[in-house]
């Protein structure tokens, strides 16, 4: 069975469409596929409704958190599987944050066009199609008007990456207070690529137990921004705190030079997920 459990669509930064997603799932060999949004469930139900036959949807997102340690603050994302959707304290949190991500894309716009950088708000929002707007739709603007070549490019220091004068920082959701979100909607939780040191700062190793007390229930640790040793060693991590692992491609269409399927997870994993979960269940695609 072939599971990726970290797949984004045109609802949030991907440039897929999830109906059109799902097919891709489906003639990609995926048994079991997870939509992961950034912040938002609003590809839920085209991509249920686009199911190939065989196909598992599980239903998710992928949450936009900070921790706050002694003197530092740390951005992390946190996957959510299989939570109610229609839950007021989760629904309205990610709302905020939404609406945090949309405001600080246009601040980021308005610094760029001050310094003659040709790129258009209006536009952007035209691109973005109502999905949730993060620094991928500002690189794709910085590639139509042909200032770099590609996403990579863009999100160096020089345009939309850590140290550029264009980057702004944005709201998220304190972790701690994430998890509890999550698992009051009956979902599961997963912290995203925890080691991807390319990404930027990572965590320290003493914060794993304090999630895993608060209720974390995984790890992502097969992902393509993990060196072999950084999965080795959330693997290890995992294992001495009783958590599972999971691989997924972080599929983001033609953002990202990686497959869907590129890496996947265990169906020991995946029955894990759904045990815990009572938000939610996976739709399986039947024949018409």
């Amino acid at each position: 069975m072939t599971i990726d459990l970290h797949l984004h669509s045109t609802a949030s930064d991907g440039t897929t469409p999830p109906d059109e997603l799902m097919r891709l799932a489906g003639a990609a060999g995926l048994r079991v596929a997870a939509l992961t949004d950034h912040d938002t469930t609003a590809g839920w139900a085209a991509a249920a409704q686009a199911l190939p036959p065989g196909l598992t949807l599980i239903r998710g997102a992928e949450l936009s958190c900070r921790w706050h340690g002694e003197g530092e603050s740390i951005a992390l994302h946190m996957l959510a599987y299989l939570f109610d959707p229609a839950d007021p304290a989760l629904v309205a949190a990610l709302a905020r944050v939404r609406e945090s991500r949309l405001g600080r894309a246009e601040r980021m716009v308005a610094l760029m066009r001050a310094d003659g950088i040709d790129v258009d708000w209006a536009d952007i929002l035209a691109h973005a199609a109502g999905g949730t707007i993060g620094r991928p739709h500002l690189a794709a603007a910085l590639i139509r008007a042909g200032l770099v070549a590609d996403t990579q490019e863009a999100f160096g220091p020089r345009w939309l990456g850590t140290g550029s004068p264009y980057r702004l920082p944005k709201e998220d959701l304190d972790v701690f207070g994430a998890l509890r979100l999550v698992k009051a909607a009956g979902g599961v939780t997963v912290f995203a690529h925890p080691r991807a040191s390319v990404r930027g700062r990572v965590v320290p190793e003493e914060l794993f137990g304090h999630l895993a007390a608060a209720g974390l229930d995984g790890l992502e640790a097969d992902h393509h921004d993990h060196s072999p040793a950084e999965r080795a060693e959330v693997r290890r991590i995992a294992a001495e705190l009783g958590l599972f692992t999971t691989g997924s491609s972080d599929f983001h269409g033609t953002h990202k030079k990686v497959r869907i399927g590129e890496f996947t997870t265990a169906p020991e994993a995946l029955d894990r997920i759904v045990a815990g979960a009572t938000g939610a269940t996976p739709v399986t695609g039947v024949a018409g």
